[in-house]
C-alpha cells in the first residue's frame, strides 16, 4: 500500500502505549484551517487531542486564515477570531478538549486605533481572546523554507510596535513571538524595553536546519543556548517548548517511509527542551504541539509521549507545571 507522508495512515505506522495518561495537559499552541484536501478543523483536532493523552484545554494561535474579505485592512483578521469561536463551539459539541484561548492577529503598529481593534477581538471571542501574534519572522533565505516569514526588517526595534506591546500589557494580554533563531537577540532587547508585557517565545525561537542552515545544527544550538540564557533574565518572557518537528527544523522525518518513535524524537530534541527548562524554570515553560504543522513528522500521541519522556526524571509538580499550569497561568485559563 502506498502511503502519503503526513497522512493518518503514515502516522499510524507508529502506535505506542501512552506515557502517564493521567497527566493533565493544556496544549497552548495549535492551528486550525481549511485547505483543499488538508483541512484541520474541530473534528481533526478532536481526533488528535483524544488519542490517549489527557488534553483538557487548548489555545489556538493565529495563522492568517479565514480573514474577512471586505472592510478595512486592519479589521480583516477579526474573521479569524470569528472562525475559531465557531470551531470552538463545534469542539465542545464533540466532547473533546475545550479551545479555551485565542491568540489572534492584530497590527501592533496601528497606533491610536489599536485599543478599538483589541476590544473588538475580545468581544467577538466570547471571553477566549488572550493575546496577539504579530509575526516578526523575517526569512533570510525564503526559498529554502516551507513556511517563510516575511516580516519587515527591524520590527522589534520599531517604536510604534513597542508602543503596541505596552498596550497589550495594560490590557492584560500576552504577545506570542514567532521569529527565527538569528532574531533572538533582537527579541531579548525588545523584552527589556517592555517589562510590563508578557512575551511568549514560540518554538525555542525557531532554530532552522534546512537550506544554508543544514549541517550547522551544533553551531546553531550553541548560539541558541547563549541567547536563551540571556533571554531568561527577562522575567516577562516565557517559553513554549515545541514546534521543532516542522520540516524547516531540518530533522527530515517528513521524508522517511515511517515516522519517528517517541524515543527517536526525544533523543534528537532532548537538549533543546532541557536547556530551555534549565534557563527559564518549569513555571516559565509550557509544552506545545504546534499541530498540524508538526503533524507532518509524527502523531500527536507520539509527540506528547516524547515530550513526557524528555522530562521523565522531573517531579510530578514540575511535570504538571510544564504540561498544564504554566499555560493556565499565562493565558488566564
Amino acid at each position: 500500500m502506498d502511503l502519503t507522508i503526513g497522512d493518518q495512515a503514515w502516522l499510524d505506522q507508529v502506535v505506542e502505549e501512552i506515557v502517564e495518561p493521567d497527566l493533565p495537559i493544556i496544549d497552548p499552541h495549535h492551528h486550525l484551517w481549511r485547505y483543499p484536501g488538508a483541512d484541520y478543523l474541530a473534528e481533526q483536532l478532536y481526533h488528535d487531542t483524544s488519542s490517549g493523552h489527557r488534553v483538557e484545554k487548548t489555545v489556538y494561535v493565529q495563522c492568517g486564515v479565514e480573514y474577512r474579505k471586505d472592510g478595512p485592512e486592519h479589521l480583516k483578521p477579526l474573521g479569524e477570531t470569528e472562525f475559531v469561536v465557531q470551531q470552538a463551539k463545534q469542539s465542545e459539541e464533540l466532547g473533546g478538549a475545550v479551545i479555551a484561548g485565542i491568540v489572534g492577529r492584530v497590527d501592533l503598529q496601528l497606533g491610536d486605533g489599536l485599543e478599538d481593534v483589541l476590544n473588538q477581538h475580545m468581544e467577538l471571542s466570547e471571553g477566549r481572546f488572550k493575546g496577539v501574534r504579530h509575526n516578526a519572522a523575517r526569512a533570510e533565505h525564503p526559498e529554502a523554507l516551507s513556511i517563510a516569514g516575511s516580516a519587515p526588517e527591524g520590527l522589534y526595534e520599531d517604536a510604534e510596535f513597542r508602543s503596541g506591546l505596552k498596550m497589550l500589557g495594560r490590557e492584560g494580554l500576552t504577545y506570542d513571538a514567532w521569529h527565527y533563531h538569528y532574531q533572538n537577540r533582537a527579541f531579548t532587547a525588545m523584552a527589556r524595553a517592555v517589562p510590563g508585557t508578557i512575551l511568549v517565545l514560540d518554538h525555542f525561537g525557531t532554530p532552522l536546519g534546512v537550506g544554508p542552515y543544514a549541517g550547522q545544527r551544533k553551531e546553531i544550538l550553541e548560539q541558541l543556548k547563549k541567547d536563551l540564557h540571556e533571554m531568561a533574565k527577562c522575567e516577562n518572557v516565557v517559553a513554549k517548548l515545541g514546534g521543532h518537528a516542522m520540516p524547516d527544523s531540518g530533522f527530515g522525518w517528513e521524508k522517511n517511509s515511517t515516522p519517528p518513535t517517541s524515543d527517536e524524537f526525544a533523543a534528537a530534541q532532548r537538549d533543546y527542551y532541557l536547556y530551555t527548562i534549565e534557563c527559564f524554570g518549569p513555571d516559565r515553560c509550557m509544552m506545545e504541539s504546534n499541530f498540524p504543522v508538526d503533524r507532518q513528522s509524527l502523531s500527536y500521541a507520539v509527540l506528547f509521549n516524547g515530550m513526557k519522556k524528555i522530562v521523565a526524571d522531573f517531579s510530578d509538580a514540575e511535570k504538571r507545571q510544564l504540561f498544564h499550569d504554566t499555560a493556565a497561568n499565562i493565558y488566564r485559563l
